[in-house]
């Protein structure tokens, strides 16, 4: 099994448990899901008291993004100005250790024209519709997962910068 782990901060993102497709050579998109967590019932094999009412635990299921759940991903917000700011030291980032790991450079200049034209056609025509989170170390420098709906209203996915990821066997 492969773990994608965030190249700045060693976060673990994805795995490739998921069905990662690459888009345009510059993301990864993976398809999740929303599960119910929680409201787990223990039976410890007692019988019901017949003199204490029992007592009502708020173990209430909740539904949350089998990713965002899996991997501790953690909310956070932006407004297009911020994430535009935060965007373009992130890019910085990402290209310097392209060449620090001595990528070629038809690979960096691929990564910074398939980043303007994935922010400028995709990001930011549907900004509004994407949820932003960061991960489980909240470094605010790190790569920024963007969850989005599909077509269909119903089904959510992720997208991951390509260039932003290192490969972990496990």
């Amino acid at each position: 099994m492969l773990i994608f782990k965030d190249i700045l901060n060693d976060d673990e993102l994805i795995s490739d448990s998921y069905d990662l497709k690459e888009v345009d050579g510059i993301v990864y998109e993976a398809d999740c899901a929303m599960i119910e967590e929680g409201g787990v019932e223990v039976d410890i094999g007692a019988n019901a008291s017949a003199e204490e009412a029992a007592e009502d635990l708020d173990d209430a299921k909740v539904k949350v993004n089998n990713i965002v759940s899996s991997f501790r991903l953690q909310s956070t917000t932006f407004d297009k100005k911020s994430y535009l700011a935060y965007l373009k030291g992130y890019m910085k980032a990402i290209k310097a250790a392209l060449v620090e790991k001595n990528a070629p450079a038809e690979e960096i200049k691929a990564f910074e024209t398939g980043a303007q034209k994935f922010v400028k056609e995709t990001l930011l025509p549907k900004f509004k519709d994407f949820e932003f989170f960061t991960g489980e170390s909240m470094d605010p420098d790190g790569m920024v997962v963007l969850l989005n709906y599909r077509d269909d209203g119903v089904t959510p996915y992720t997208i991951f910068w390509k260039h932003g990821l290192k490969e972990m066997k496990v």
